[in-house]
């Protein structure tokens, strides 16, 4: 995700000429309720918000619950970008969640900062507890803020920073320990006036009631870190990469939930097919890593460890390449699942993949005896899932997360200059079934990201960020059973 593409952006028209001639986006985007091979509607059409927000199905509703600007129970401002976000159970309070969210900020351009720029109000709230200050001024803004939700209510019951000093803390992940691992997807250091290297991720308790010691969890690598996903059963930790040619990580560590005790990091390799170049894109061809890859095909896999994985050239993504590591085409979204077989699996989008450079869903299946010396025996599997071909079908899938009912929840990032650009919330099934799920029907346009259930299932909380918004969607989930 970049901060300056948000303004008045645009979807295909072409889409609307191939299909039929339908005009209106919210129309179009039930394209797939007629897709023979892809398309599923468990949800009904998109109702038009007369408040011009959020297009949802019927039967369903929302609640903003914050904004950019707003003044925050510490007396401080919500920041500006909201991103990546989880929920958590408040102890005692089943009635009630904690969100802990992201601000992709990086004190590079105008946004707004919790301080209002007034340094002596940061330097009397923060204290110490700033990871880096940009050019020996204000804390650099990014980081995060935790809110409590009271479901019963309706109501947002407080909120307060959390993280400070960061730098675009994109997405992430909650951990099964009740915290969120908030990653830092940028490599800025003193070169471009800050006072430490980013390219981190930091853990903040869900419960933290004000700032968390920023301690960079170093053994997870220094790199363009988006997204983050802890399989409960094994605690390896899966992580993607925003750069065109990005590797897929897992994380080993040495004790779990206690990850400032370090642990090995290391990349996925496709067995028989080294520096697997897996993008699917034209101009690949005649590249001796890059082959076609059909949807549905699958890979068997091994993972290499990686070396100096904190290195100030920042060269991680392009060192394990060379070494053998699969390369994807901007990898954002991540998110564990468990099927009602009790198969596992780890779901990532590959934002820029696919011939038209709009999105790949991939699936990893980790082996029965993933992160052991035995997992050789029986490897973990790798298949391409979903690959868009059209704009209006589905557009830079970026945010997952994984339903109540077992979908696959996608929140599209899109940046096309086509004046009927659109947003949508699109839902996939384990079969590679997609449907929409929500638009956003707010002129700026700008891109979902951030959503999670609560952890009773009853809400959908999700952030548009730009100008700024997390929203509460409730309404009849029952409808759709949960697939096996």
């Amino acid at each position: 995700m970049k901060v300056s593409r948000r303004h008045f952006l645009r979807n295909a028209s072409a889409a609307a000429v191939a299909f039929g001639g339908l005009a209106s986006p919210w129309v179009r985007s039930q394209v797939y309720a007629v897709d023979p091979e892809y398309g599923v509607d468990p949800f009904g059409q998109l109702v038009r918000d007369p408040a011009g927000l959020l297009n949802l199905p019927p039967g369903f509703s929302y609640r903003l619950l914050s904004r950019t600007g707003d003044r925050m129970s510490d007396g401080l401002i919500t920041p500006s970008a909201p991103d990546g976000m989880a929920a958590f159970p408040v102890p005692g309070r089943k009635h009630k969640s904690f969100l802990v969210r992201n601000h992709e900020l990086d004190s590079l351009g105008a946004e707004v900062d919790a301080f209002g720029g007034d340094l002596n109000r940061a330097r009397k709230h923060v204290g110490e507890k700033a990871f880096d200050r940009f050019q020996a001024g204000l804390p650099v803004n990014g980081g995060t803020t935790t809110l409590v939700f009271d479901h019963q209510t309706g109501t947002l019951e407080r909120s307060h920073l959390s993280l400070i000093g960061t730098a675009r803390n994109c997405a992430g992940g909650p951990t099964p320990w009740g915290s969120w691992l908030s990653c830092e997807e940028t490599l800025v250091g003193e070169g471009q006036g800050f006072g430490r290297e980013h390219g981190y991720v930091f853990e903040v308790p869900a419960t933290a009631t004000g700032l968390v010691d920023p301690i960079p969890l170093t053994d997870m690598g220094r790199f363009t870190h988006e997204a983050a996903a802890v399989d409960s059963e094994s605690g390896v930790i899966y992580m993607t990469e925003d750069y065109d040619h990005a590797l897929f990580y897992r994380f080993l560590p040495n004790e779990p939930q206690r990850l400032v005790a370090g642990g090995r990091l290391q990349a996925l390799v496709i067995e028989g097919w080294p520096s697997a170049l897996t993008r699917n894109w034209p101009e690949d061809v005649g590249d001796q890593s890059a082959r076609p890859v059909s949807i549905g095909e699958s890979f068997r896999c091994r993972w290499m460890d990686l070396e100096d994985v904190t290195s100030p050239d920042g060269d991680l993504s392009i060192r394990g390449a060379d070494e053998g590591a699969a390369r994807f085409s901007r990898c954002e979204g991540v998110a564990s699942a468990r099927r009602t077989d009790g198969q596992r699996e780890i779901f990532f989008a590959a934002t820029g993949g696919g011939p038209k450079h709009i999105g790949q869903i991939w699936r990893y299946r980790p082996s029965p005896d993933e992160g052991t010396r035995r997992e050789k025996e029986n490897p973990g599997e790798l298949t391409l899932m979903y690959e868009s071909r059209d704009r209006s079908l589905m557009e830079s899938c970026d945010n997952l997360a994984i339903a109540p009912w077992g979908d696959l929840i996608i929140c599209e990032d899109s940046y096309s200059d086509q004046p009927d650009m659109v947003n949508y919330i699109r839902g996939m099934t384990p079969q590679g079934r997609v449907y929409t799920l929500a638009m956003n029907a707010h002129p700026d346009k700008g891109e979902f990201c951030g959503a999670c259930f609560s952890p009773d299932g009853s809400t959908l909380f999700v952030n548009i960020q730009r100008p700024g918004f997390t929203l509460a969607v409730t309404g009849p989930w029952h409808r759709v059973r949960p697939s096996a």
